[in-house]
């Protein structure tokens, strides 16, 4: 058995699971890039590939992280040939794809299971789609991930592992196709599996509410925006935003992003000097 998740944290927990469920015992991979955000038209084309690299590469020069280091390791494309090459040395071995209710999962599921056609029969599903489990002071919650899920209640959600129908191997790719062409800058979860593709600047409202006219360092910024966004997305992709925003005067950032996330400073554009010369008008 082979296991896929789509968030590193997803890793730990599914691990702790199989501590105490022998049945759950198997390899975890990760598909590692957010097929959320970004460009995706002819992604499984060389062009398509190479666009959407360089997309993470300015998005990473602009971070604190290491772009050299992470576009490194971020190489799903390898794991899926490592996957069928498994697959196909053993006919036995089944793979089981874990999706929490959120767009990030989604769209890698329909990046992933379009890549694996060939395996009908074989690729098992496990969609945590509005169902309740019980957190960690014994209350009843609906997980929008897998790690947000205690180890001991994997047991229950095993039990969700279905075969992959060969409809959902037809209309899911067809699916992605749509969504590739339609090419958005951001793609959302509507409910179930579906995908809505939106404009770049989907997310500058969570940005603006997030900020004040205050000055904050960022990365309590980013704490305060992550805390209340409703769809939620990654930092990196935030910060792009936050670029954006100051480019075109709607908040003050100044400092070195590239440094370190408290090396950069940022809040709401100030109206102040408008409002002096108003009162000594």
């Amino acid at each position: 058995m082979i296991h896929i998740v789509f968030q590193q944290a997803d890793i730990e927990v599914l691990k702790k699971a199989q501590e105490l469920d022998e049945s759950l015992i198997g390899d975890v991979q990760i598909v590692r890039d957010d097929y959320a955000v970004g460009p995706i038209q002819n992604i499984y084309e060389p062009e398509g590939y190479q666009a959407r690299r360089q997309y993470w590469k300015e998005l990473l020069d602009y971070s604190p992280y290491n772009s050299d280091q992470l576009m490194e390791m971020v190489d799903d494309r390898l794991m899926v040939h490592n996957l069928k090459r498994t697959l196909d040395e053993n006919e036995d071995e089944i793979i089981w794809i874990w999706m929490g209710q959120n767009q990030h999962d989604v769209c890698g599921y329909y990046w992933l299971l379009s890549q694996l056609k060939d395996y009908h029969g074989r690729i098992f599903v496990l969609y945590l789609n509005n169902l309740p489990f019980i957190n960690e002071k014994g209350l009843i919650f609906y997980p929008t991930a897998l790690h947000q899920i205690q180890p001991k209640e994997f047991l229950k959600a095993k039990k969700l592992a279905r075969k992959v129908t060969l409809s959902e191997f037809e209309v899911d790719p067809d699916e992605w196709k749509k969504l590739m062409d339609e090419n958005g800058a951001v793609r959302i979860l509507e409910g179930g599996k579906k995908i809505v593709s939106k404009e770049e600047s989907f997310y500058d409202k969570d940005i603006l509410a997030g900020l004040t006219s205050e000055t904050q360092k960022g990365n309590k910024a980013m704490q305060n925006i992550l805390s209340k966004m409703k769809n939620k997305t990654g930092d990196v992709t935030l910060l792009g935003r936050m670029k954006v925003l100051a480019e075109e005067g709607k908040i003050e950032l100044t400092g070195e992003p590239a440094k370190g996330w408290k090396e950069f400073d940022v809040k709401l554009k100030s109206t102040a000097p408008e409002e002096v010369t108003e009162l000594n008008s």
